[in-house]
């Protein structure tokens, strides 16, 4: 159940934290005051849309976080546990920005909206104000009785079954009708993928081919440099290395006074022949590793030409011959497992259309059931709310077509007075008679949840004197099972709650604030009275408060 909910900077809160308990908790305060704050706050914290101008004015961003005591919450405990999230707790957090943007947490891990909004599916279940007009339409009186039927697991293969088999006619009804178009694009593929897996082109074996093309090519020319270079070197005749030699003979040959003049020459070329000499010996040695392999070069260049020659068959540069040859290949092979046998996908289509007609006519066996027994239930509600000759049913019936939900089609029916035929609800209940059948509704619906924490937001609406009072009880039997909230202007109901949360707005040089508080009994007292007579308080409206809560304490014990 909720334990905690802290609010800052939101709307016109700038700072909140409130301690929640089990049983039926009256949210009050006058209209304007803030209430809707209180829900918007939680809404935000279970995955809502933020709104920017939810932020207080003149603050950067509003923080708000919910903490839950998920003890006696499995699904909870095994959501968070499928995210390797602690399970001990769970606090929901939401920060949103003056810009709009937000940010969502679940135990302190950082996490996404939808992360949110799928956990506080197991948390917490909120029944709206406009729950009255939800409930005229009837894909609500569908999802409350499958809800009802507890046979979620059975709907959700029958949808499953339902969308195999639509995408089954789907493409039944685009082989039939492009059949001939999709076999010559087959066959094109077919070719074009053989004729590339033949070429076998690796993801980097154009650079490489390329790079030995060029070595290849260029050997012959670079041998025959070599060589010649090797020869200026140390050719008998002219060379490089004879023709310093005698130089230095002839220096050599001089008187020693001349030779001394001439030292440093004769050390500069001796130093030229050792280098001359080295250089012949460098390039005849790389001369000599240099081989000439025409029929590689050969081999290289037709495998080169041919990547080419495809590449220019597609309109592509040669680079991009490997993604070509993924993709063509990817689309082959969708082809080919889509299949072109109609008769063989007629037949799928067949096998799968019986299957889902054999999943709906159980789930229809087990609405039907369901069907009388949430019938029943809700009018034993409608008789304690002051509408006991009403008569309320739930009827199935066989839709015009099929759909994911199944065969039927579900509609609440009442009639409010004896003797008259059961009819839609929008056709026949009034505001104050629609009010008591939507909450009737709500707390069989309730009544059957497996999440023990239920916010009601004014379901009361419309219902006034004994009957609120009834309202009340009602709220409160729910709460000795769990945890109930609700919003209400019915000081019936509000004197029915175990706990009394009072919401009040208040100026503070020239800010507005609303300010949130539990109430002690003599707290409960006065606000009951302002609930039943207005501001000005009088002893007999506060004899009044007095009388109702004693009241609603004896009928509790």
């Amino acid at each position: 159940m909720l334990t905690e909910l802290a609010i800052r900077d939101f709307a016109i809160v700038d700072h909140l934290e409130l301690e929640l308990g089990g049983g039926m908790t009256a949210i009050t305060g006058e209209t304007g005051a803030g209430k809707s704050i209180l829900l918007g706050a939680l809404g935000l914290c279970l995955g809502e849309r933020a709104d920017a101008g939810s932020v207080r004015h003149g603050a950067e961003r509003a923080d708000l976080s919910a903490r839950f005591d998920i003890a006696a919450l499995p699904a909870a405990r095994e959501w968070l546990a499928g995210r390797e999230l602690p399970e001990d707790d769970c606090l929901l957090r939401r920060v949103v920005t003056r810009g709009g943007r937000s940010k969502a947490w679940i135990n302190g891990q950082p996490a996404t909206v939808a992360d949110l909004k799928a956990l506080g599916g197991h948390l917490i279940e909120i029944h709206g104000q406009h729950a009255h007009q939800a409930l005229l339409g009837e894909e609500t009186h569908l999802r409350l009785l499958d809800d009802f039927a507890g046979h979620d697991d059975a709907v959700t293969a029958l949808a499953e079954t339902f969308r195999e088999w639509r995408e089954a006619k789907r493409r039944l009804k685009r082989l039939a009708e492009d059949g001939d178009e999709l076999r010559a694009r087959r066959q094109l593929l077919r070719y074009q993928v053989e004729e590339l897996d033949q070429l076998a082109l690796a993801e980097d074996e154009l650079s490489g081919l390329e790079a030995e093309q060029e070595e290849l090519a260029h050997a012959e020319e670079r041998l025959r440099e070599a060589q010649f270079a090797a020869t200026c070197c140390d050719g008998e005749e002219g060379g490089a290395l004879p023709l310093l030699q005698q130089a230095v003979n002839h220096l050599s040959a001089l008187p020693g006074s001349d030779r001394g003049a001439l030292a440093e020459a004769l050390t500069m070329l001796g130093d030229a022949c050792i280098q001359v000499e080295e250089a012949g010996r460098e390039l005849n040695h790389f001369a000599a590793g240099v081989e000439l392999d025409p029929e590689r070069l050969a081999w290289v260049e037709e495998r080169l030409g041919e990547v080419h020659r495809i590449a220019r068959k597609h309109h592509i540069s040669p680079e991009e011959l490997v993604a070509l040859h993924q993709r063509l290949a990817a689309e082959l092979a969708e082809l080919e497992d889509g299949g072109d046998d109609l008769e063989a996908l007629a037949a799928e289509v067949d096998a799968l259309e019986a299957h889902w007609r054999d999943q709906a006519e159980a789930v229809s066996a087990t609405r039907r059931a369901a069907a009388a027994r949430f019938g029943s239930a809700v009018q034993d509600q409608l008789a304690f709310l002051a509408m006991g000759k009403a008569r309320f049913e739930v009827e199935v019936s066989e839709r015009d077509a099929p759909a994911p939900e199944g065969l039927d089609r579900v509609r609440f029916l009442i009639s409010a007075n004896p003797g008259q035929p059961a009819r839609p609800l929008a056709k026949v209940a009034s505001g104050g008679e629609l009010s008591r059948v939507s909450l009737a509704i709500q707390v069989v619906a309730a009544q059957h949840s497996t999440i023990p924490s239920l916010v009601f937001d004014e379901v009361d609406v419309g219902v006034s004197g004994a009957t609120a009072e009834i309202v009340g009880q009602l709220l409160r039997r729910l709460g000795g099972n769990g945890q109930v909230m609700t919003v209400t202007h019915l000081p019936q109901v509000a004197a029915q709650a175990h706990q009394h949360l009072h919401i009040a707005k208040q100026a503070e040089d020239d800010t507005t604030l609303t300010r949130m508080a539990l109430l002690d009994e003599a707290g409960r007292v006065g606000e009951l009275a302002r609930m039943l007579g207005g501001m000005t308080l009088t002893d007999q409206t506060l004899a009044h408060a007095r009388e109702m809560l004693d009241a609603s304490q004896r009928a509790r014990h």
